[in-house]
């Protein structure tokens, strides 16, 4: 029987994650590798360290570099230009530019004046609360579905889902028990928000061919935690940080190599946003 994962466990390996950061700052640092390190799904492994650290990784690995780079600069007579090759800039000039980001200064400025104080950027604290989860087991689901490339949430939105009931309307495939569901196979902190990939679908119970932007497949089931969130869709990435941050860690689940699951309960152009109903399905073994 496999052995349940635990909060220790996560702690575990974001410290592997961590080691290997602090040990590596002058080479390249990729998010696949470090997913690798980590042995955390490669599916969910920004959000597991989002909910861990309390920002992105890639956040936290340019956070990393910055204060790194502040205390050599502080309390070493090393020349600033190697400064920044040891932190991982190809020239002080990146360097400078980060630096000035975050501090408001010069890496000279901050050299040459000792009584200059600078302080760690404050991480994100969740307000939201949510309640425990179903743990469930959700059978395999037939849907029509439009994959849409682009901003989360985007104008193009509404248009789809106008053209996947339209689809069910003609093609006579209304039955009761239709749900609307939306897979996001990218974290926007880390893809290009124009380059983010998100399918809406629409489960079915007959046989349909696919037809031009319109496929048909099918959505693997499995056991699933589901958490049901009533606010605005704006509040779901603060609700995605709880998950992966509080609940999943002190849980005894490890996440499967599978999409998180959206299913919307109610029509968000007859809902105020307050008011809309979400389940999140997030895939445990």
């Amino acid at each position: 029987m496999e052995k349940n994962i635990t909060k220790q466990d996560y702690l575990r390996r974001l410290n592997i994650v961590i080691e290997h950061i602090n040990n590596n700052l002058d080479k390249k640092l990729s998010v696949n590798d470090l997913a690798q390190i980590s042995n955390f799904s490669p599916f969910h492994f920004h959000r597991i360290m989002k909910g861990l650290l309390g920002e992105p990784i890639g956040n936290f690995i340019t956070r990393t570099r910055v204060e790194t780079a502040a205390r050599l600069i502080r309390y070493t007579n090393i020349e600033i230009q190697d400064i920044a090759y040891r932190v991982g800039y190809d020239s002080p000039s990146s360097l400078n530019k980060i630096f000035k980001q975050y501090y408001n200064i010069s890496p000279s400025e901050y050299r040459n004046d000792k009584n200059i104080t600078i302080m760690r950027p404050i991480l994100n604290n969740y307000n939201l609360k949510l309640k425990e989860p179903k743990i469930v087991e959700m059978s395999d689901r037939q849907v029509i579905y439009i994959n849409i490339i682009g901003e989360y949430g985007n104008e193009n939105y509404n248009k789809t889902w106008t053209k996947l009931w339209l689809f069910v309307k003609e093609n006579k495939l209304f039955s009761r028990g239709i749900e609307s569901i939306g897979l996001s196979y990218d974290d926007p902190k880390v893809t290009e928000s124009d380059k983010c990939r998100y399918d809406a679908c629409l489960t079915i119970s007959k046989a349909v061919n696919a037809t031009g932007e319109i496929g048909v497949k099918n959505i693997d089931g499995g056991k699933y935690a589901v958490f049901t969130f009533k606010g605005s869709y704006d509040k779901l990435g603060e609700v995605y940080d709880l998950i992966f941050g509080t609940w999943l860690v002190n849980s005894e689940y490890e996440l499967r190599d599978v999409p998180v699951m959206e299913k919307y309960l109610n029509n968000p152009n007859r809902t105020s946003p307050e008011k809309l109903k979400t389940e999140i399905y997030l895939p445990i073994k």
